[in-house]
């Protein structure tokens, strides 16, 4: 499902990543550790082809980054879902229009969306919180907004960035539980984070970044 084949990119400022070689395979829950700086957010980016590899390559879905074009994008990432440690909702629109983004950037019919955005924020327990602003909501409670409009368009693969790196211990145990849920569900996830003590002992496979360098 995801192949990184040699894979490197660094910044003219230092960080990225060198000579990575990685797979996950389809339904997998991979941890990624590693401390703050170490490559964790570039290798997201990679996979979401948010950037090119500098050298190597990578297959996600199908689709390569060698030769890939922008115009190929859109359909790529209409099958992976992203989750953010600082949210990014949209503080000038609801929770409902926050959810439906995603919905209405693909073109959905307005019917599909109120169907959608409904059974998500039952789904992820903000069903009495649909007309509140992000200011409004707990930390926790924007966390999960992010991860239902992650979720919304039903993708094959949810990437995380530090999604707990705001929350306090409990809410962060809840939001594993909810990443574990939807993985049971066969959506493949890999998340990255800098707390080994949240992640260990979950049975899930946990890869280590140090300096750019990924170990499994």
């Amino acid at each position: 499902m995801i192949h990184l084949d040699n894979v490197s990119y660094t910044f003219k400022k230092g960080g990225g990543v060198t000579n990575v070689n990685l797979d996950i395979n389809e339904s997998e829950f991979i941890f990624m550790i590693g401390p703050t700086g170490s490559g964790k957010t570039t290798l997201l980016r990679l996979i979401y082809m948010d950037l090119l590899p500098q050298v190597g390559n990578i297959v996600v879905n199908k689709f390569t980054s060698s030769g890939m074009k922008s115009k190929k994008l859109p359909k790529l990432r209409q099958k992976i879902g992203m989750v953010f440690q600082n949210y990014l909702l949209m503080n000038d629109r609801d929770l409902f229009e926050n959810i439906a983004l995603p919905l209405h950037v693909l073109g959905s019919p307005k019917r599909q969306i109120m169907e959608l955005v409904e059974k998500s924020l039952d789904k992820f327990g903000l069903s009495n919180k649909v007309n509140h602003y992000p200011h409004e909501l707990s930390g926790g409670e924007q966390q999960r907004a992010c991860v239902a409009r992650a979720m919304i368009k039903e993708p094959d693969i949810l990437l995380a960035d530090e999604p707990t790196g705001n929350l306090d211990p409990v809410t962060s145990f809840e939001l594993i539980k909810i990443f574990e849920n939807i993985n049971k569900a066969g959506t493949t996830i890999l998340m990255a984070s800098h707390n080994y003590n949240l992640i260990k002992g979950r049975g899930h496979r946990i890869i280590e970044i140090q300096n750019g360098s990924v170990r499994s």
